[in-house]
């Protein structure tokens, strides 16, 4: 065992030295997805205690983020189709459990280094865990932090799309602006103001754990030009190994923007 964690550090550091020069992306995206799988290879009776495992990770993934000076992280928890058609009792713990308890809980009572972003339709969240996560977003807001996490919950790239086009149409019928002149002067960039995730910059990287490789609704607009990385890891045991790894291969690539 000690020789296998020695070995286990010379290969981190190995990896950290081989991306001393290279570009590192500003904003990494990454679906937590695979917790109840991990949850049953460890032998646990209720697969739900992996999203609790999975919750309690997010916080030493953001210090691997902020160690690299990775200042943007996206967290995909849980989508709209998770809310609706998981076992109600799988949702309430994720919601309580880990959403709550774990994730806003400490963002909102600990001094710390991110601000909290929401993105989704947290309508479709139980009011306790709306209001958790409200109390943290509000917590973090004035803290001038250097670091940005968003969490997706509730959250659907197509129900975002829509949901921006309204808010457009809706500002331009208070501007006076017709829906003609709207359609004639419209841009990209219009929508993507009135998108969940207004302000921040598109991921360069989206990781997705578990290997499974598909995008599931996650940022589809954003992730136009994002590089993809898929790990075989569950989230859970998604270890700094695996996230260097998906650093370099990202530092590897070159990136073309569509061209």
């Amino acid at each position: 065992m000690i020789f296998r964690n020695a070995l286990y550090r010379l290969y981190v550091r190995r990896l950290r030295a081989q991306l001393v020069t290279r570009s590192l992306p500003r904003h990494v995206a990454m679906v937590m997805d695979g917790n109840r799988r991990w949850a049953r290879k460890q032998g646990f009776e209720n697969p739900s205690v992996g999203h609790r495992y999975g919750g309690e990770h997010v916080d030493e993934v953001l210090g691997w983020c902020a160690d690299l000076g990775i200042e943007h992280v996206t967290i995909f928890v849980a989508s709209t189709d998770n809310l609706r058609k998981r076992p109600s009792d799988e949702v309430r713990y994720l919601m309580e459990e880990v959403v709550e308890r774990i994730v806003a809980a400490r963002l909102a009572e600990r001094p710390g280094r991110w601000r909290l972003h929401l993105a989704g339709r947290l309508d479709a969240l139980p009011d306790s865990t709306r209001h958790a996560l409200k109390l943290a977003r509000d917590a973090t807001a004035d803290r001038g932090a250097r670091f940005h996490l968003t969490i997706a919950v509730g959250y659907d790239g197509r129900a975002e799309v829509v949901d921006a086009i309204r808010s457009l149409l809706d500002q331009a019928a208070r501007a006076g602006t017709t829906p003609t002149e709207l359609a004639q002067r419209l841009t990209a960039e219009d929508i993507a103001a009135h998108l969940y995730t207004q302000g921040q910059p598109d991921p360069d990287l989206i990781i997705r754990t578990s290997g499974e490789q598909r995008m599931s609704g996650f940022l589809l607009w954003q992730a136009a030009y994002s590089e993809l990385y898929f790990c075989d890891a569950y989230w859970p045991g998604f270890r700094y190994v695996d996230f260097l790894r998906a650093l370099r291969s990202y530092a590897a690539r070159q990136r073309r923007f569509g061209a």
